[in-house]
């Protein structure tokens, strides 16, 4: 039956000249409609060089007060562009450049403002300004258009980057070239001869006068002795009384040094201990805090643990204030007489304070270690943490402990002998006020005589000092110049022998900087403006944009073939073929019922008959259509098509997918199948990912993506073109072909209890003959 049905077709299409000619326009317009979108989009990027954009330049320039040179940047953007084929470059006024664009005549325009140079040159300024150019974009005249002159835009903008960094790199270098050249040469090296004579006289004058001034202040040091010696032999009558006097004075001296330093020592002793053992406190809760915290993130207790462990080290400064004070109360205990009976006891009750205090700060040392040690293991080791914090805790009891030894030391041995040298120290103090009293008229009178001599001689001699100091560093100083400077001749000769460290090091400096003067200037500095290269790596590389539209045009064109077809050949079988295949003659019995799928399914000719029957017909035409565009996009245009009997296998199968679902739509809807296929061909050119990523595309298109037939066709054609990661091809041709399984469904299944509706709604169609 079905072979019956596809032989009176290819009669009947093959019948007459129209019906050929007809027949072989419904296989040609889809290859025709394909090429020409192929063709026009075959290189429209390489062809920018026909788009027009205007550039004004108004730049001033600018010249530096320091160096006398005129910088243009917005000469050298013109010289650049003239280089340049990209795009139509016009140059043009600021005025008609802005004109153009709203015009049309001009797709952009870039306009250079008058201080553009100098708002650059601002880099070498506290007062910096963003260079800025004017771009004017025409958005209405084509929606591609902008964004090929944005990247014209963005190349100049390039240009001036690198032109402007090439232009200070060499610069510079070239200056370091220069100077390089000039210390080498023979005036320069006289020059050098001279500077070094001259600095070596000068360090001769300076040593001697030097010696001049040690010898004079010798001089006046002999005479200070006689004076002092005339001082005695007048003052013998009352040495004894002056060495009592100064013997007191010393006294007072010490005893108030002591009581000073005693009170400063007890302020001390109760601030810091009170300190570290609150401290020690806080850090046995912190510490149990971070380690009950390791369960929940190991992260947030290594970094408490490493917290606590730096304020334990920064809580070390109390222990040395504390020592220091200790070490001053026993320099102030050092200075009373041997005679005193409590001074030694003092002395050992400090040293034993000292001892038990360093070894408190010792401990602290110690936890703070293994505080810190325990921050790295934390993340490493949940039991090796659990028994650091057994040990961190056990070394806080031991920490509190030592403190509490030095409290209990300093409060029984230290204190008590601090007050009891304290009550002492003050009786002393009132008598010592008392004798210095009496003594001091008797010795006035004696001071009187040499010891403005002295004290003027000894002021003189100390100002004599200072100065012969400075002409010696004077001296060395400028002697250490002249050895540099020797040196770095010698580097510069490439005669240097080595010597030193130092001049090793100069030597290779020297040498890095000849090799950087005498390099390429140019080169470099073009390194300099653009030091990274992109390195572009085509993976699946295609050969033009023509080639890589191809499979969404190839694959278009074919769906709007099946529509054709089906605009064009009837999709029903007349009730007269039906009795021709069936060999009933014209026409069916009256028995058959009004006319309409199914109703010959008495005599043999079932629904499934007639749909495949009808159907053979758009298959062979579609599969005529797929073929001669595939072989035209390949053969014709020079598509790319790295495998190409896999690039027409695509073909085959969405024609025959295609025309099966717009021939089933049309079957089972009639007109408004018609109307859904062009709704499908619609939504499929939007959000089918054929000209703009996917995932580009609003979240509608995302979701319907997977549910249409035209990307698993197009990414097919793509893996057929360039080549196909693992199974993907294949993957592609399996998803398109699953399409048949929901149009066959409907064709043979899901229609037949909607063929009289659909009949009805034909003939009510007819009757207004106008639809």
């Amino acid at each position: 039956m079905i072979w019956g049905i596809f032989k009176r077709d290819m009669c009947h299409a093959t019948r007459n000249v129209i019906a050929v000619i007809v027949s072989m326009g419904l296989v040609v317009v889809p290859a025709l409609y394909a090429w020409f979108n192929i063709a026009a989009s075959w290189d429209p990027y390489g062809n920018t060089k026909a788009l027009k954009v205007a550039v004004a330049n108004n730049d001033k320039g600018y010249k530096s007060d320091l160096i006398p040179v005129r910088v243009n940047v917005g000469e050298t953007i013109i010289s650049t562009l003239h280089a340049n084929d990209q795009l139509d470059w016009q140059f043009v006024k600021s005025d008609k450049a802005i004109d153009g664009v709203k015009s049309g005549e001009y797709y952009a325009a870039i306009v250079i403002p008058k201080g553009f140079s100098a708002d650059m040159m601002t880099l070498f300024s506290p007062d910096i300004k963003h260079a800025q150019l004017k771009y004017y974009l025409n958005e209405k005249i084509n929606p591609i258009a902008p964004h090929i002159t944005d990247q014209g835009a963005t190349t100049v903008v390039n240009t001036i980057d690198k032109t402007f960094a090439k232009t200070i790199a060499q610069v510079g270098l070239d200056l370091a070239s220069s100077i390089l050249h000039y210390s080498q040469s023979p005036q320069m090296a006289e020059y050098m001869r001279n500077l070094n004579g001259n600095l070596t006289t000068m360090a001769d004058t300076l040593s001697g006068a030097s010696q001049q001034v040690t010898s004079y202040s010798q001089l006046l040091g002999s005479a200070n002795d006689i004076v002092d010696s005339t001082g005695k032999l007048l003052a013998s009558a009352t040495k004894a009384g002056k060495q009592a006097q100064n013997a007191l004075k010393q006294g007072k001296s010490g005893a108030t040094s002591l009581t000073s330093a005693g009170a400063n020592v007890t302020s001390s002793v109760n601030t810091a201990l009170d300190q570290v053992s609150g401290a020690f406190d806080q850090v046995a809760a912190k510490v149990n805090k971070a380690f009950d915290a390791i369960g929940k993130g190991s992260d947030t207790a290594a970094s408490q643990l490493a917290t606590l462990s730096e304020q334990i080290s920064s809580g070390e400064s109390l222990y040395d204030t504390y020592i220091t004070s200790l070490n001053h109360m026993r320099e102030s205990v050092e200075q009373l007489p041997d005679s005193d009976s409590a001074k030694q006891a003092l002395l050992e009750a400090i040293d034993r304070e000292i001892t038990l205090l360093e070894a408190a700060k010792g401990d602290s040392q110690k936890l703070a270690q293994q505080l810190k040690d325990a921050s790295t293991q934390v993340t490493q080791d949940t039991a090796a943490a659990e028994r650091s914090r057994k040990e961190i805790l056990n070394r806080i009891t031991s920490a509190k402990q030592s403190i509490s030894n030095v409290r209990d030391d300093y409060a029984t041995n230290v204190k008590p002998k601090i007050d009891a040298l304290a009550s002492t120290v003050s009786t002393l103090i009132s008598q010592t006020d008392s004798m210095i009293t009496q003594l001091s008229g008797t010795a006035d009178g004696l001071d009187d005589v040499t010891g403005d001599v002295g004290t003027n001689v000894t002021s003189i001699r100390s100002t004599l000092g200072a100065i012969a100091k400075k002409l010696d560093s004077s001296a060395a100083t400028v002697k250490e110049l002249i050895t540099k400077l020797e040196t770095g001749g010698n580097a510069g000769d490439g005669n240097s022998d080595g010597g030193d460290g130092d001049n090793d090091a100069d030597s290779g400096e020297s040498d890095e900087l000849r090799a950087l003067a005498t390099a390429n200037a140019s080169t470099l500095s073009t390194l300099i403006s653009a030091p990274v290269a992109l390195h572009r790596v085509s993976v699946y590389p295609i050969a033009n944009y023509g080639s890589a539209m191809a499979p969404f045009y190839t694959i278009l064109s074919i769906w709007v073939g099946a529509i054709i077809l089906c605009a064009m050949l009837k999709v029903t079988i007349s009730d007269r073929e039906k009795a021709h295949v069936l060999g009933l003659g014209d026409t069916l019995p009256r028995i058959a019922g009004p006319s309409g799928p199914g109703n010959a399914s008495r005599w043999g000719l079932r629904l499934d008959h007639e749909y495949f029957g009808r159907y053979a017909i758009f298959a062979l035409l579609a599969l005529l259509q797929g073929t001669l565009v595939c072989l035209g996009d390949t053969y014709f245009l020079g598509v790319q098509a790295n495998h190409a009997l896999q690039f027409l296998a695509v073909g085959w199968l969405a024609a025959l997918v295609f025309s099966n679902i717009v021939y089933t739509l049309t079957v089972s809807f009639g007109d408004i199948g018609k109307a859904v296929a062009v709704v499908l061909l619609v939504m499929q050119v939007a959000g089918s990912g054929g000209t703009f990523p996917i995932e580009t595309l609003p979240k509608f298109f995302q979701m319907l993506y997977p549910f249409l037939p035209f990307p698993h066709a197009i990414d097919a054609m793509h893996a057929a073109m360039a080549g196909s990661y693992g199974n993907e091809y294949l993957l592609d041709m399996v998803y398109l072909a699953l399409f048949l399984i929901p149009s066959l469904l409907l064709g043979l299944v899901l229609r037949k209890p909607v063929i009289r509706l659909n009949n009805w709604v034909s003939r009510n169609l007819e009757s207004t003959k106008v639809m």
